[in-house]
């Protein structure tokens, strides 16, 4: 498969040499438009950022349609800035007061005010039936969370998602026009890290009281950003507009265009030959191949997102966690970073990134490659060869089918009978039966706290628990700390034993490496990539 990719490639890298730059479309006096080739634009065939909350939801979401109150700089190294809130303050350890950015509007021409933002976190739009963990604590004052209305049904993976993003959030107040309190039901140092996240994001009460039904306004959101939905057809395109009355200033494109190509040869030679602007995510050994041609080039680097391998403890086979710590034990990661990466991302410390300060546990480690270990307790735990399934999608993230079959090969040389299953698509890989017992998966850390990782996507009220996949009732424990514990010695401690629990003792999942996204274009094209999966084409980003 390999060979005949690479042969494709090299077919229209000769064709593309012939030509003069790539077309950049562009009617006379008008800014240009790009076309984005990626794999997949959306998992839920939605553009509901509560929604879809996905790698490739990502990439179409942030910079491009929907902002929140406080933002993360793209253009730098993801810290936390000032985006539809201009300043905010600690009112105490619950509550957390923000002044909003004047002026600012929607794409359906109104201006966003404090009003907004209490819709968007409230039970109609966000949270449903679901409850804060704190119930006992509701403030009689509370505006908008506890207001239920009649109006559009929400799909349960909405007020899922939300009350994950925010276990305990009991209300939020609107003090003035332009001025917003967020009040948690519990103490919480990441008040700040969860509004920056994506899911908090702002969005028109109008819009939504406009739409028709909740899929309408999901799949055409009115938010802020710098370009508005013009059209979207699932499966095959999105098309952005500019929104000239963005607050942020003229948007420098007319229009983006993001395709659906799922073969990563279609997409290079679609580049190559002028047909899109960009082409995502690239697997490393095809970048000299497209570097050969002197008018491209590719973009990109590791981000903040770990690939990992997930764990059904309740199928029959990985019940014992003596089984699936063989499991983790039989992988030699650098061996994978070395063959399919070609050296270009890291195996990381585990779950965790230096972006945590001082929660980041530096003499932490991935379970050590041990084969000998490995058969040892496969042995011990009595496993007599009886498969175990392994549950893939085609090629999703960047090599995954080629990194399924290198862990297949590491699992069967240290006696573990593991056997691909293809599935099309995420709800077939997560259908709840016998036969659930590995998947792929991955994890980004949305802002700079182990909440935002291991514990909102492996705890509690995380998917992996929510599926049915996992439980353990320490790890719980630990991340009840994690989320309400002011103190940080106590909240790293936790967080240490956590990942004792989840990677070592009883593995919830295990870290294959550091992920990283490589994006090829034209050298003619002004424009640097995120150390993400969001793609920046706001004002000051991109010049053509």
């Amino acid at each position: 498969m390999l060979i005949t990719r690479r042969s494709t490639l090299r077919a229209g890298a000769a064709a593309a040499a012939t030509l003069a730059l790539p077309h950049v479309a562009r009617a006379q006096g008008a800014r240009p438009s790009v076309t984005v080739a990626v794999q997949k634009i959306s998992n839920t065939n939605t553009l509901d950022v509560l929604r879809e909350q996905s790698n490739v939801g990502e990439r179409i979401f942030f910079s491009s349609m929907w902002e929140g109150l406080i933002g993360r700089n793209w253009r730098g190294n993801l810290e936390r800035i000032p985006l539809l809130a201009t300043d905010w303050r600690r009112v105490d350890e619950q509550t957390v007061e923000l002044t909003l950015r004047q002026g600012v509007k929607f794409h359906n021409g109104e201006e966003m005010t404090a009003d907004d933002v209490v819709f968007t976190f409230s039970r109609e739009k966000m949270f449903g039936d679901t409850e804060p963990k704190n119930r006992t604590t509701i403030r009689a004052d509370g505006l908008g969370l506890f207001t239920v209305r009649p109006g559009k049904e929400l799909p349960p993976q909405v007020p899922a998602s939300a009350r994950n993003a925010w276990p305990d959030l009991i209300a939020v107040e609107a003090v003035d026009r332009y001025t917003v309190r967020f009040v948690n039901g519990s103490p919480d140092v990441t008040l700040e890290g969860r509004l920056s996240r994506y899911g908090s994001n702002i969005t028109s009460r109008k819009g939504w009281e406009d739409a028709p039904s909740y899929l309408d306004w999901a799949r055409k959101p009115i938010t802020t950003g710098p370009y508005m939905v013009e059209s979207f057809v699932p499966d095959t395109r999105l098309v952005l507009v500019a929104f000239d009355d963005y607050w942020g200033g003229r948007p420098p494109l007319e229009r983006v265009t993001f395709v659906e190509v799922p073969e990563v040869a279609s997409r290079v030679n679609g580049l190559l030959s002028g047909e899109f602007q960009f082409a995502c995510d690239v697997p490393p050994d095809l970048i000299p191949e497209i570097e050969r041609n002197a008018a491209f080039e590719v973009q990109g680097g590791t981000i903040l997102n770990h690939r990992i391998t997930v764990f059904d403890k309740n199928n029959a086979q990985l019940a014992d966690p003596r089984v699936r710590r063989a499991l983790t034990h039989a992988i030699d990661r650098q061996a994978i970073v070395d063959a399919l990466w070609a050296g270009r991302t890291v195996v990381p410390a585990g779950l965790q990134w230096p972006y945590y300060d001082d929660m980041f546990i530096a003499d932490w480690t991935v379970p050590a490659y041990d084969p000998a270990l490995a058969a040892q307790l496969l042995k011990d735990a009595g496993y007599k060869g009886d498969p175990i399934v392994y549950r893939l999608l085609n090629n999703y993230y960047t090599n995954q089918n080629a990194t399924a079959q290198v862990l297949v090969e590491m699992w069967k040389a240290v006696g573990a009978n593991v056997q691909i299953e293809m599935k099309e698509n995420w709800g077939q890989i997560l259908e709840p039966g016998p036969t659930r017992a590995i998947r792929d998966w991955s994890n980004s850390a949305p802002f700079n706290d182990p909440v935002s990782s291991l514990v909102a996507q492996h705890g509690p009220n995380g998917g992996q628990q929510q599926w049915g996949e996992y439980s353990n009732d320490e790890l719980n424990r630990l991340c009840e700390v994690l989320e309400t514990s002011t103190d940080r010695a106590a909240r790293r401690a936790a967080f240490a034993r956590a990942l004792e629990i989840a990677e070592r003792e009883d593995p919830a999942y295990t870290v294959l490496h550091q992920n990283a996204t490589f994006t090829a274009k034209p050298k003619s094209i002004q424009w640097k990539a995120a150390p993400a999966f969001a793609m920046d084409f706001g004002p000051g980003a991109i010049a053509v």
